[in-house]
């Protein structure tokens, strides 16, 4: 993923975890949902909402991942300093859903969306099985800057935009909403089986674009429609050419200010998942 947003954050803390893959379930034809946890999960501390985390993966002919020692700030540089034909495949996921179990065990949902010619992350899901290891970078306390989903105080209402690769993501910002917040979403899917029960108790009008039943993209649905008056708050993410679209769209045509829009670029078309 590849967030950008006007507001900054100071960073909080964000270190290695050793979790354990738990179960597997299929949300959709397009959609696993794998759910980790264990004694490593101890200390993982999200915000929700858009909250991300990285998952390390071997390379091919590796029995585990490569990383560098220690976490914190610095960590992405140090993996870099790590020679490129060893070093860990990093792919970014958002949580979709964090638990704390009654025996204070913690839980970590993430929604993988399967391709027909999957990269390393989406061949890690399918072949995930209960007991499995897995190395992530996650965060250590919820206020952090891997969270970029946050309306400001003033904000009348909040329109949210995603396609598949944002709906976990999404789904968790429209729990975290507050009561009776207006909210206008649109969330683009390839395939009807691929729709989920969403829980919000903002007052949002969800329309579900499905690819297979022609659905008309996105950025022109949002461009098409008549939006709220009052003060907005916009959050957009999936593919980067869509993305950059409607920021644009949202901005310059219909006035958003720069720092009401949050976007979020979670892949780019045409690029091999090996590289996005």
């Amino acid at each position: 993923m590849t967030p950008t947003t006007a507001t900054a954050h100071e960073i909080a803390p964000f270190r290695l975890f050793d979790l354990t893959v738990l179960r597997t379930r299929r949300l959709g034809p397009s959609v696993l949902r794998i759910t980790l946890g264990g004694p490593g999960a101890e200390g993982f501390s999200g915000g929700g909402r858009d909250q991300s985390l990285s998952i390390l993966l071997p390379r091919p002919g590796q029995r585990e991942a490569v990383v560098p020692a220690g976490g914190g700030g610095a960590w992405h540089e140090k993996w870099r300093a790590l020679p490129e034909g060893e070093r860990a495949v990093t792919r970014s996921y958002a949580v979709r859903a964090q638990r704390l179990r009654a025996d204070g065990s913690t839980e970590v949902d993430l929604d993988v969306v399967l391709h027909d010619a999957g990269g390393p992350g989406c061949r890690w899901a399918l072949a995930a099985s209960p007991g499995d290891r897995l190395a992530v970078l996650g965060p250590t306390a919820a206020d952090n800057a891997a969270v970029r989903f946050r309306p400001p105080a003033d904000t009348d209402w909040v329109l949210i935009r995603a396609d598949e690769t944002a709906l976990p993501a999404a789904a968790a910002a429209l729990e975290w909403l507050p009561a009776g917040l207006p909210a206008r979403v649109w969330l683009e899917i390839p395939r009807t089986e691929d729709r989920q029960a969403l829980n919000t108790a903002a007052k949002a009008r969800i329309r579900w674009l499905v690819r297979s039943e022609g659905a008309v993209c996105g950025v022109e649905t949002v461009r098409a429609a008549e939006l709220p008056g009052g003060t907005p708050y916009a959050w957009i993410a999936g593919e980067a050419s869509g993305v950059r679209a409607l920021h644009h769209h949202l901005v310059h045509e219909r006035g958003f200010g720069h720092e009401r829009v949050t976007s979020s670029a979670y892949w780019r078309r045409g690029l091999p998942e090996q590289q996005a």
